[in-house]
């Protein structure tokens, strides 16, 4: 199906016409039994709804999500160059909701009183019993910009990264589609950041756009990271006239108006940009209080939650599940923040949660994560991560990963998704 952006925007906005319980102006009145909110419908949050329905149907479970559908990352950098359709990756929350018996409703969440156990919306109140964050990230242009409101607005309106649903993948899909050559620069944010993978799977699709389209252009990718998973290699071997990589190339400053990055070691002027930000936990968890400290006392960025039950350490009423996770081990640091792990995640937090309610002590779960990446267009290859957790003896959880290169990938990228969206939105293919 050809792409625009009106056509993109009709059909989430056609999802979101569908009636659902819960889209009433006002917020639900306190119930007979024990409330479960979450906020943030992603593969977190939706995961964990279905779930709590399942393991503790006495209590009321409501979902709470400003976007009017779901929209997946995981898949994404395929769409940006046709390889997806739209119709994939958009998906309602109200089929969900009506499969698994909770209710949704479409309000953004402006702050969260702990003390009252109240979540405070655009549309009133409502109070909870457990709650659950599962808000994803925010970009952190204060690193660039500081206070600066006129230069992040004009990056987020002229430079998107679509690392957040909402309107930026139809904003970066249609500059793609839209560009005829010079240097178009995409940054990198530092780890961690959400789904380690994925830039450099986006860089191969533009630089397979380029080749293909024989666009007199280059991707010029500024890493502050060191190389990940060879992919220098298989730019300079797949990509040499297309994509120019830069690692430990940290990010000083940003003129976005003159079109200009400052490195530690040259200034840089673009044509164009796809302008990645250091990442951080989502808003909602600076406004609650629950962003962790390191042994110094400054904010490390991501929700400070007990490792194993996934509460926030100084509230165990409120759950942190997702891209929002600080570390949960010193021996690799975070969890990777994919849409695999937020869905086990959930999985784990209903449990906790439904566990509780009865009274009994939570079982000690830990998630696993698959990832699937692609390095090459025409022809397809990927790479499929596998990352496996365990307890040591010493009680710390520790991680193994797998990587397989497949030469003749068969769509098993699909079938997973398909597989995944079948049992947190109830999708039939």
């Amino acid at each position: 199906m050809p792409f625009n952006r009106r056509t993109f925007l009709a059909a989430s906005a056609a999802l979101c016409a569908a009636p659902f319980v819960g889209r009433a102006a006002e917020l639900l009145p306190a119930g007979k039994g024990r409330r479960v909110v979450i906020v943030g419908g992603g593969w977190g949050g939706l995961s964990a709804a279905r779930h709590l329905r399942d393991l503790a149907p006495d209590l009321e479970v409501v979902l709470l999500e400003k976007n009017p559908a779901f929209w997946s990352c995981p898949l994404s950098n395929k769409w940006l160059v046709n390889l997806v359709d739209t119709q994939f990756l958009v998906h309602d929350y109200a089929t969900a909701a009506r499969a698994y018996s909770y209710t949704f409703i479409q309000t953004e969440v402006s702050a969260i009183d702990r003390d009252k156990r109240r979540v405070v919306t655009a549309q009133g109140t409502l109070d909870y019993d457990w709650l659950i964050l599962a808000v994803g990230i925010r970009y952190d242009y204060e690193a660039w910009y500081g206070n600066d409101r006129r230069a992040i607005d004009h990056t987020l309106r002229n430079y998107p990264c679509a690392y957040i649903p909402g309107k930026e993948p139809a904003a970066l899909k249609e500059k793609l589609e839209n560009f005829k050559g010079g240097d178009l620069v995409m940054t990198l944010p530092p780890m961690p950041y959400r789904c380690p993978p994925s830039p450099y799977e986006r860089a191969c699709m533009i630089g397979g756009l380029l080749k293909s389209r024989k666009i007199k252009g280059k991707l010029i990718v500024l890493d502050p990271n060191p190389s990940f998973l060879g992919f220098s290699r298989i730019f300079a071997e797949q990509y040499q006239d297309q994509i120019v990589y830069v690692p430990n190339a940290r990010v000083k400053s940003v003129d976005p108006f003159n079109k200009t990055i400052s490195t530690d070691f040259d200034d840089i002027r673009f044509d164009d940009a796809i302008l990645m930000a250091p990442q951080q936990a989502g808003d909602l968890v600076w406004k609650a209080g629950l962003v962790a400290k390191d042994s110094e006392g400054k904010h490390t960025g991501w929700a400070d939650q007990d490792p194993v039950h996934l509460h926030a350490r100084e509230d165990e009423r409120v759950f942190l599940i997702g891209d929002l996770m600080d570390k949960v081990s010193p021996l690799f640091g975070h969890y990777p923040k994919s849409g695999h792990m937020a869905n086990r995640l959930g999985r784990i937090a209903a449990r906790e949660i439904a566990a509780r309610a009865r009274g009994v002590v939570p079982e000690k779960l830990l998630p696993e994560s698959v990832c699937y990446v692609f390095s090459s267009i025409d022809p397809l290859e990927a790479i499929r991560i596998d990352s496996r957790y365990k307890f040591r003896g010493d009680g710390l959880i520790a991680q193994s990963v797998k990587q397989a290169r497949d030469p003749n990938p068969m769509g098993e990228d699909v079938q997973w998704a398909k597989s995944m969206f079948a049992e947190f939105l109830a999708f039939k293919s």
